[in-house]
């Protein structure tokens, strides 16, 4: 996608139609017309007297949705200024999200913000098209559209045109007057008689393509009479006689430049230079754009050019007469020298033109974790398509080929290509084995997660990733970030399998290797399950600080609504529930199960996000739609391959909710389909501790949870030894050992205390013990206060600690009438950086609104009385 626009003035002013721009615009202009009527010149010379204006070139043949519409983004943030946030590209982007969020940022602008797109007609995308119909269907008052095209897009423009929303421009308005064609030569410096005028009119009735090119062929002609008589017939025969003419009149190396470069989309003096073997292309270029020959700039510093599309065509067609055998090396230099310049897809495109099928596969495959990370997956798939049958064998084709039907959800068909890969191993060569290998390694892997069946791969790809940082002399190294990927990958292996040091050593790599190969992307995954580390076997304040480190990340780059925000979202969900800040956590917690439930990539995460939904129904007191989430839960985790390292949570809490519901039956029926490897853990001992106790056996529960007291059996984290001190405390208390309860009920607290666990308390809601509790006894006055307000209803107290210093500043702004980018002014901060602050300050202070979180920080002394 291109976006600069030519700053020289056109030959020939057009103000009728310019004018029929401005003064008569509506919200959609449609300008539509065969090539060479001059669409591209009229607009750009119509923008000129635009403040706001924002263009985007679509790209030959383009098929990648997010390209395009990450052109347009970055086209529209650039003219709207701070209204509009960045975006990134990124795997998997919500483009209904992004196209929404441009809506939203442009409504109730001032000045409205005109977005061109140019070459409509090359889009091939339907989702990027569909997105387009939504944002023309909801376009806000501060977004005027202009779409230029060969033929009528399939938008839906019928209704604008009833509504009388929408302005038309076709061939007959475009077409040159005798008098303006007769301006167009004099600017050359043509001289014709009056009829010789009326002739060239009448032949080319007005063309602006067949008059330009006319008028290059007419400069210094010596009987431009006889010219004009000359040529007749359809627009392609004229302007193919022209084009001619118009090489006819160039010099050889001008002549051989325009023929040698044809072959490319954009032309750079240093690759016309390569290509043609002379020196000084960028110069040559640049008179030619002056002449007005057919040669456009698309950049500020008239560095890369591209020819009019009649011209290109043309152009290849003569190169194709007179040096077929020089087309294949052409195409095998341009691959060389992108692939030198990193231009991967370029390379890969002309290696395959070249029919360099080998070389086009091993530059694809090289590049591809790299390419999907840039948000190019489209892009790739429709290289892959390209490829013939005749290179289906290449073990990096069919490699990507899986991961490509992987991507489509085509489960099957990816299995099939891996098992090929596999058998055809043998024919990758030894200094590209270990990467050939890893590759393949994560596309088995990642269709494990999809189904869910991890522990089926998991020896394998454990012992083949496990040394992915390190290549053997002569083999081809690892790029960055395939080796970062690696080490996520099996980092995710070690957590689903309990091994918290372990996954925590790969992912702390992970993380260096993301922040240094500026990969946000990988470091907001990294992060993210970092953060599940730290509440395992650290602090809950520290993985919720982890967290928020993520999504801001996320958040700037405009992905706070994408799958890779899940976990993060998750896991401050999960630490706002574990601490009773049950209103604070619902709104993380719809953010995360938008992300996460979307889609059925990570089945793993799912159940996550079920999980901790299920405990903030206990909390808000839902317990037959909290049983309902665990239920959910467990199914989705029964159906994962290999035991996760959350199932004795999802049976733990299935248990007391139905205790809790007073359903002992269920819960003895969940007790007994718990696998023998399970009950050895300390959940499941409080689990079967709890049921003991409900059917009037306390000294039973009391027998069950000594080990897990004593230290003697594993526990997923101390949380969960919080429950079973509470299970003793209050069978210790039906036997009448009231000391004992005390004594427990104390502990407890103690366990509790550093990360202010209240949820547990609240799951058990051992009231009786916790209001008898001696107050003048427990050195942990506060925090019983705190859990005797949630057990009884209330939320948890005292967020003002959870506020950073940046968010209190910006929420003492909140209650003024300034706007996002005003507040950025006062505190010399980005209006991204505010919106983020804000979005954190509404979920810390469990609001939705901003008048909401203002009187939420009044009650919380946060901010001054009204």
């Amino acid at each position: 996608m291109t976006a600069a626009l030519d700053e020289r003035r056109p030959l020939i002013a057009r103000p009728a139609l310019v004018q029929r721009l401005t003064t008569r615009a509506t919200p959609v202009t449609l300008v539509a017309a065969p090539a060479g009527s001059g669409k591209t010149v009229l607009l750009r010379s119509w923008l000129r007297e635009v403040e706001r204006a924002a263009w985007v070139s679509v790209d030959r043949d383009e098929r990648d949705p997010q390209r395009f519409w990450v052109a347009v983004h970055d086209a529209v943030l650039r003219a709207a200024g701070g209204r509009v946030e960045p975006l990134t590209p990124m795997p998997g982007l919500d483009l209904g999200g992004v196209v929404q969020r441009l809506i939203s940022e442009l409504d109730g602008a001032d000045d409205p913000v005109w977005l061109v797109i140019d070459d409509l007609h090359e889009l091939r995308s339907e989702q990027a098209l569909a997105e387009l119909e939504t944002l023309l269907t909801q376009r806000p008052p501060g977004l005027r559209v202009v779409l230029a095209t060969r033929s009528d897009p399939e938008l839906g423009l019928h209704r604008l045109r009833l509504a009388g929303e929408l302005t038309e421009i076709r061939e007959p308005d475009l077409r040159f007057t005798r008098a303006q064609a007769g301006e167009l030569l004099a600017a050359s410096g043509v001289e014709l008689s009056e009829a010789g005028l009326d002739r060239l009119h009448d032949r080319t009735e007005g063309w602006a393509a067949g008059l330009r090119l006319a008028a290059l062929a007419l400069v210094d002609h010596p009987r431009p009479e006889r010219f004009v008589e000359e040529f007749s017939g359809s627009e392609r025969t004229i302007a193919a006689y022209l084009v001619a003419e118009v090489l006819e009149r160039q010099t050889d190396a001008v002549r051989r430049l325009l023929l040698r470069t044809s072959i490319l989309d954009r032309v750079t003096g240093p690759l016309a230079d390569a290509l043609t073997g002379a020196a000084g292309a960028e110069a040559t270029l640049q008179r030619l754009e002056a002449a007005n020959a057919f040669v456009t700039a698309l950049d500020a510093g008239r560095t890369t050019f591209r020819y009019h599309h009649l011209l290109a065509d043309l152009l290849r067609l003569e190169l194709r007469r007179t040096e077929p055998e020089a087309v294949v090396e052409l195409h095998r230099a341009a691959a060389r020298w992108h692939e030198a310049e990193g231009d991967v897809l370029d390379a890969v495109r002309h290696a395959q033109a070249a029919q360099d099928w080998r070389q086009a596969a091993r530059l694809l495959s090289d590049h591809s974790v790299s390419l999907v990370l840039n948000g190019r997956f489209r892009t790739v798939h429709a290289l892959l398509k390209a490829f013939p049958e005749s290179a289906a064998v290449d073990p990096d084709l069919l490699t990507l080929r899986a991961a490509d039907q992987l991507s489509y959800g085509a489960l099957d068909d990816a299995e099939a290509y891996i098992g090929l890969a596999s058998r055809h191993a043998g024919a990758v060569p030894l200094q590209r084995r270990r990467r050939f290998e890893v590759t393949l390694g994560l596309v088995r892997l990642a269709l494990a997660r999809r189904r869910g069946d991890v522990g089926s791969v998991a020896a394998e790809v454990e012992a083949l990733l496990a040394p992915a940082t390190v290549e053997s002399a002569g083999e081809v190294v690892l790029g960055t970030d395939a080796r970062t990927l690696a080490l996520l990958s099996l980092g995710s292996l070690e957590q689903w399998s309990a091994r918290s040091e372990q996954a925590e050593r790969l992912f702390e790599q992970a993380l260096d290797l993301a922040r240094h190969g500026g990969r946000p992307y990988l470091e907001v995954e990294a992060l993210g399950h970092l953060a599940l580390v730290d509440a395992q076997r650290r602090s809950f304040g520290q993985a919720r600080t982890r967290s928020l480190e993520a999504l801001t990340i996320a958040e700037a780059h405009g992905w706070g609504a994408g799958l890779v925000a899940a976990v993060p979202l998750a896991m401050v969900a999960s630490v706002d529930v574990w601490q009773g800040r049950f209103r604070e956590a619902a709104a993380w917690l719809d953010r995360a199960e938008a992300a996460a439930l979307s889609t059925d990539l990570d089945p793993a995460l799912q159940v996550s996000v079920r999980l901790v939904r299920g405990r903030w129904l206990v909390g808000v007191g839902r317990l037959e739609d909290a049983l309902a989430a665990f239920r959910v839960a467990e199914r989705v985790e029964a159906a994962l391959g290999m035991r996760h390292a959350l199932t004795v949570a999802i049976q733990l809490c299935l248990v007391l909710t139905q205790l809790r519901l007073g359903d002992t039956a269920a819960a003895r029926a969940t007790m007994a389909a718990v696998p023998p490897a399970d009950r050895a853990w300390g959940e499941m001992r409080t689990a079967a501790a709890a049921v003991h106790l409900a059917d009037g056996d306390p000294a039973a529960a009391i027998d069950a949870l000594r080990p897990v007291l004593g230290g003697s059996v594993p526990v997923l984290r101390d949380v969960y030894v919080v429950l079973a001190v509470l299970v003793d405390a209050l069978a210790r208390d039906a036997l009448g050992d009231a000391r004992a309860a005390e004594a427990g009920i104390e502990r407890a607290l103690a366990i509790a205390e550093p990360d202010a666990l209240l949820w547990p308390f609240v799951m058990l809601a051992p009231t009786p013990l916790l209001e008898r509790h001696p107050r003048h006894r427990t050195a942990h006055g506060a925090l019983l206060q705190q859990i005797l307000l949630v057990v009884g209803g209330d939320e948890a107290r005292g967020p003002a600690e959870e506020l950073s210093a940046a968010e209190l500043r910006v929420l003492r702004y909140l209650p003024s009438n300034l706007t996002a980018p005003e507040i950025g002014h006062e505190l010399v901060l980005s209006t991204s950086t505010v919106k983020t602050h804000m979005r954190h300050i509404y979920a810390k202070l469990g609001a939705h609104r901003r008048s909401e979180a203002v009187a939420r920080g009044r009650a919380l002394g946060l901010l001054a009385p009204r």
